[in-house]
């Protein structure tokens, strides 16, 4: 099955396991056969268990609150640099329509608006680096 060379007290042993059975081997040091028992210590998980505990909400609890149609925010998708703003302060938009390019993981990135409005500030100009979830523009 395996064959494994061991050193002990500066003599030289040839193992080789032949059949292994629960807590029994079969195994023959230098051409002799032996029946040996094998005390396997219990291995413990060194990878932590997730336990996810229940929430139980009441009634009214966890519900979602929607704005009331005031000002929203355009954020960066993900990290990277902006290369060219399509829209001025003042400009009214509508969805889907490209706000800016941004440069990320080499590639060139459209950010579209998800609503329409009317611009209200714009927080980065080209070649601004942005983090994921930075405020670019706001729309009122």
């Amino acid at each position: 099955m395996k064959k494994f060379k061991f050193t002990i007290r500066g003599q030289e042993y040839d193992v080789e396991i032949k059949d292994f059975e629960g807590s029994n081997a079969k195994i023959e040091v230098n051409g002799t056969s032996y029946d040996v028992d094998v005390h396997i210590a219990d291995k413990s998980s060194k990878t932590p268990r997730l336990v996810r505990k229940q929430v139980v909400n009441k009634p009214g609890e966890g519900s979602i609150k929607k704005s009331g149609g005031g000002a929203s925010t355009v954020k960066a998708p993900l990290p990277g640099s902006i290369i060219k703003i399509n829209i001025a302060v003042g400009d009214s938009i509508n969805p889907g329509d490209t706000l800016l390019v941004m440069e990320a993981m080499k590639m060139e990135n459209n950010v579209l608006a998800e609503k329409g409005g009317t611009v209200k500030a714009i927080k980065v100009a080209v070649g601004d680096s942005v983090l994921q979830d930075d405020v670019l523009i706001e729309i009122a």
